[in-house]
Parts: C-alpha cells; structure tokens; sequence
C-alpha cells in the first residue's frame, strides 16, 4: 500500500495514538529552533501531517509546512487556523522531493518523517538542498544504532513499512549520503533511546 493511501486511512485517528505520547519531546525539540530578536527566520516542518506540531510553534519565526497526504494536511489547516498569530503556509509535497529551491530555508524540522518515508536517505538529502548552509535540522525519530540487532523491530519492519513506519532505519547509515551535514548533538528521547534528539548542522561559510 502506498504511504499517501495508509496514511489518508490513518489520519481518522492518527492523533488519538500519537498525540499525547510525543507532545513533550516535540516541544524540547522546538526549543532548539535558533530563533533570533533580530530577523525571523523561515523554517521548513517537512511531513508535517496533522500539524501536532503547530500549537508549540513560536511565532518569532515563518514557517511552511509539507505532507504528501491531503486528509492529513486537512486537519493541519484547522489547527493552524486556532493560531492566527502566526505566519505558516502548508503544501502538499514529497519530503523525498521537496517543491522548494535550494537553500530556501533557515532551518528543518523531521519529527516522526525520516523513519516513516520509503527512502530515508533521499529524504535528508532533500532536506539539506533545502536549507541555507549554517542552517540545522532538528530530527525526533526512531533509529536502530549501528550494528544493533534488534531482531524483533526488523522482523516487522517488512509489515509495518508498507503500512505506517519503518523500524530498521539506522541513522548513522543515512548521514554518509549527506556529506554537507554535521551532528552537533544526538541524545536519547525515550523508549531506551530508540527515540533520539538530534541536531544537524549543514557546513558553509555562514555556519553559525
């Protein structure tokens, strides 16, 4: 099945499994948007689906949100209508193949994305053309660690991929094809650090 089909059958009650276990870790993720008094920087939410990130967003900032999935984006629009203060705009589109010109944006958020789309990989990459050099990456998302076994979550992972999420993604693997990038900080978020918080730094002459 197609994510774009899943997740249109999913987004009836895609909030009611998600939304209470993530809403912390989404907001401490939030936190580390390098927002300034001085400009308002533009952030890109990639696979922003519900928006469950819209209500901790700070309006200190422009935002636009994509998700390939119209019923998902539906539900995004009437929470971004309950904050009128702020400024952000969502389109449909691919995190694999973003509609957007290179170094666009100040930062990048992928909360629950990377691990959830067919080719994880092309997604960051996407992610990283995206975002003006200096700029970061804010993950929140579930990663395997290198050489880890974990046999159970590769087991389903073959059921689940087709279905919601993928559970073999290695994030070490994904950062070798994307050369441009930097991990300034990856900490455990919860379920025995298989949730991680990571920070990305994309290289160039106005890293800051």
């Amino acid at each position: 099945m197609a994510l774009k089909h899943s997740y249109t059958l999913i987004a009836p009650v895609y909030d009611a499994l998600v939304q209470g276990a993530f809403d912390r870790f989404r907001r401490r993720s939030l936190q580390r948007l390098p927002l300034s008094a001085d400009a308002r920087p533009e952030v890109l939410i990639g696979g922003i689906g519900t928006g469950l990130d819209i209500p901790h967003l700070d309006p200190a900032a422009r935002y636009v949100g994509v998700d390939i999935t119209p019923a998902m984006l539906a539900k995004a629009r009437k929470r971004a209508e309950a904050r009128p203060e702020l400024e952000i705009e969502l389109h449909e589109g691919d995190a694999m193949n973003l509609p957007f010109a290179d170094e666009r944006f100040d930062a990048v958020v992928l909360h629950l994305i990377l691990a959830v789309v067919p080719d994880s990989r092309r997604a960051l990459q996407e992610a990283a053309r995206v975002l003006k050099p200096g700029g970061r990456i804010l993950v929140f998302d579930k990663f395997l660690k290198p050489g880890e076994r974990a046999w159970l979550k590769r087991m389903i992972n073959p059921l689940l991929r087709h279905v919601a999420t993928r559970t073999d993604v290695v994030f070490e693997d994904l950062l070798q094809g994307c050369d441009d990038l930097h991990c300034l900080s990856d900490e455990p978020a919860l379920a025995g650090g298989w949730f991680r918080h990571i920070v990305l730094l994309k290289r160039g002459q106005t890293e800051r």
